[in-house]
C-alpha cells in the first residue's frame, strides 16, 4: 500500500512537471513559480496530513470504542441503579435498595454490633469492641481532616445515659456477620469510652438473661437504640415475589424453623408458616386482607385537612388521612386507580368499596399480626410482674391449704383414734346392753311372777277377808241373839 501511494506521488509530480513543461510558453515566470511552489508545499504538507489523518482514524476508532463503553457503562449503571424490569434474577436496583436500606436505618436506630463481653461486676455489664484502624494518610496531614477524625476517635462510643437494647449475637450459615438471637434486656448506659462501655439493667432481669449473661453464652453483643421493628419480608425466601397464591412472597420455612422453631408455640409457628397465604374461614378479621380488582378509576384523598407534627398526635387522623408533611402527597393530589388495577386492602375496606361499585373481590389472604416489641416487652414485663405476685399469693395460699390439709391429717388422725375408741365403746356398749337386756328379761320374769304371785295373794286376802267378814257377821249376829235373849 505504501509503495503505491509513493508510485502515485511520483506519477503526480512527474505529471505536474509535464504540464508546467507545456504551458511555459503561455505563463509567465511567477506563475510557474507559484505553481512549483503551491506543488512543493503540497508534496510537503502531505506527510504531516497523512500522520494526522492516521492519528485521527486511530483517535476515531478509541472514541467509538469508548463511546460503546460508555453506552454500555451507562446502561449498566441504569440497570444497576433502577434494576432490570426485563430480567428477573437480576433483582432490585441500587435505589431501591438503598430506600429501603434507609427505611431500615430509620427504624432501627443507632445500633453497635460485635461487642464482646469482658466482665460482669454485680450490675455492672463491660463491653469492649476492638480499636478501629487508624489511616495514616490522616495522621500525617491533620488540615486535611485528621484533627476531626481524632476527635471522632476520642467520642465515647455510645452517650452516656443512653436506654440501649441488648441482643446476643450468633454466626449464622450463608452470613458474614453474626445475627441478633435472643434478646437480653433492656440497659442504661452508665460509662463509654471510644472502644468500651458500661451497662446497668434498667430493671430485674429473667432467669434466662441472667443465666445467658453470667455464664459467658452471650459472649457477643448487637446494642440497639430502639427496638426492631417487625416485618413480613424478612421471612420470605430469596429471589420470592408475590403471586396469586402468596401475598407477600413464599416464606422460608427453613429460615422460620431455625430462628423460632423452639422459642414460640406450635400456633405462633403456624402463623409465620402461614403469612401471606390464602386465609381460611377461621382466621380472625384483623388478619384478613383482600386482594380487589377495580371496576373503574377511583381515587382516594390520603392527606388530612389537618396541618400539624406527628408529635401532636400522631402521623394519621381518625380517617386514616396523612397529618405529617413528610407523608402527604401536597401537590401530588388524591392517589388515582384507573380500572383493571389490582391492589390488597383490609377486608372492612374491601367490603366498602365492594358495596359501592368500585371494585370487586378476588382473593382473600392471611396476613400475620406484626408485633409491636416495646409495647410487647412492657406487656411481657407487666406479666412476669402479675405472674410473680400471683405466685406470692399461691405460695401463701399453698401454706394456707397445707396447714389446713396438717390440720385436717391431724383432725383425722385425732378422730379415727376417737373412731377407734367409739367402736371399743361401742363393743362394750353391746356387751353391756345384751347383759341388761337378759338381766331386763330376767327382771321382767321375775316381776311377772311377783306380779301374779301377788294377784294370787291378793285374790286370797280377798277371800280371807270376806270369810272373815263372813265369821264376823256370823259371831255379830250371834251376839244379838244371845243379848236379846238374856
Amino acid at each position: 500500500m505504501k509503495f503505491a501511494i509513493l508510485a502515485l506521488l511520483i506519477i503526480a509530480v512527474i505529471g505536474f512537471f509535464v504540464i508546467v513543461w507545456k504551458a511555459a510558453k503561455d505563463w509567465r515566470w511567477y506563475q510557474i513559480v507559484a505553481a512549483i511552489f503551491t506543488m512543493l508545499m503540497a508534496v510537503t504538507f502531505m506527510f504531516p496530513v497523512a500522520g494526522v489523518l492516521r492519528s485521527r482514524s486511530a483517535w476515531n476508532k478509541v472514541y467509538e470504542e469508548l463511546s460503546t463503553r460508555l453506552a454500555e457503562s451507562e446502561e449498566k449503571q441504569k440497570k444497576i441503579l433502577n434494576g432490570d424490569p426485563s430480567d428477573p434474577t437480576a433483582g432490585e436496583g441500587v435505589t431501591v435498595l438503598n430506600l429501603k436500606l434507609s427505611k431500615l436505618a430509620i427504624e432501627a436506630g443507632r445500633r453497635w454490633r460485635n461487642l464482646q463481653l469482658q466482665g460482669v461486676n454485680n450490675n455492672a455489664i463491660t463491653l469492649v469492641r476492638a480499636a478501629a484502624p487508624v489511616d495514616p494518610l490522616l495522621q500525617e496531614d491533620p488540615a486535611d481532616g485528621a484533627g476531626a477524625a481524632a476527635a471522632a476517635a476520642a467520642l465515647p462510643l455510645i452517650p452516656d445515659g443512653l436506654v440501649v437494647y441488648g441482643f446476643a449475637e450468633q454466626p449464622q450459615p450463608g452470613l458474614n456477620v453474626p445475627v441478633p438471637t435472643f434478646f437480653l434486656g433492656e440497659f442504661r448506659v452508665t460509662a463509654s469510652a471510644p472502644n468500651q462501655v458500661t451497662l446497668a439493667p434498667l430493671g430485674k432481669l429473667e432467669g434466662p438473661q441472667q443465666q445467658a449473661i453470667t455464664s459467658g453464652q452471650a459472649s457477643s453483643w448487637s446494642l440497639y437504640e430502639l427496638l426492631p421493628l417487625d416485618g413480613h419480608e424478612p421471612f420470605i425466601a430469596d429471589g420470592s415475589e408475590a403471586d396469586a397464591d402468596f401475598m407477600f412472597g413464599r416464606v422460608d420455612d427453613e429460615l422460620v424453623n431455625r430462628v423460632l422453631g423452639k422459642r414460640v408455640s406450635p400456633e405462633t409457628l403456624k402463623n409465620y408458616l402461614r403469612d401471606g397465604s390464602r386465609s381460611t374461614t377461621d382466621d380472625p378479621p384483623m388478619s384478613r386482607w383482600v386482594k380487589i380488582e377495580f371496576l373503574k378509576n377511583h381515587s382516594f384523598d390520603v392527606d388530612s385537612p389537618e396541618k400539624r407534627s406527628a408529635l401532636d398526635g400522631g402521623f394519621f387522623d381518625g380517617n386514616g388521612r396523612a397529618v405529617d408533611s413528610r407523608l402527604q402527597r401536597s401537590e401530588a393530589g388524591p392517589l388515582q386507580f384507573k380500572s383493571g388495577v389490582q391492589i390488597v386492602v383490609k377486608e372492612e375496606a374491601a367490603n366498602v368499596l365492594r358495596d359501592e361499585g368500585v371494585a370487586k373481590l378476588v382473593d382473600t389472604y392471611y396476613s400475620r399480626p406484626l408485633n409491636d416489641y416495646r409495647f410487647v416487652l412492657r406487656r411481657i414485663r407487666l406479666q412476669l410482674t402479675e405472674l410473680a405476685i400471683r405466685q406470692e399469693e399461691l405460695k401463701y395460699e399453698e401454706k394456707v391449704l397445707q396447714a389446713a390439709v396438717d390440720a385436717t391429717v391431724a383432725m383425722l388422725t385425732t378422730n379415727q383414734t376417737v373412731k377407734l375408741n367409739l367402736e371399743l365403746d361401742l363393743a362394750q356398749t353391746q356387751v353391756e346392753k345384751k347383759s341388761i337386756s337378759d338381766y331386763t328379761d330376767k327382771l321382767t320374769a321375775t316381776v311377772n311372777a311377783t306380779r301374779a304371785e301377788l294377784t294370787r295373794l291378793y285374790q286370797s286376802n280377798q277371800n280371807l277377808e270376806q270369810q272373815l267378814e263372813q265369821i264376823h257377821r256370823t259371831i255379830s249376829n250371834r251376839l244379838d241373839a244371845v243379848t236379846l235373849a238374856n
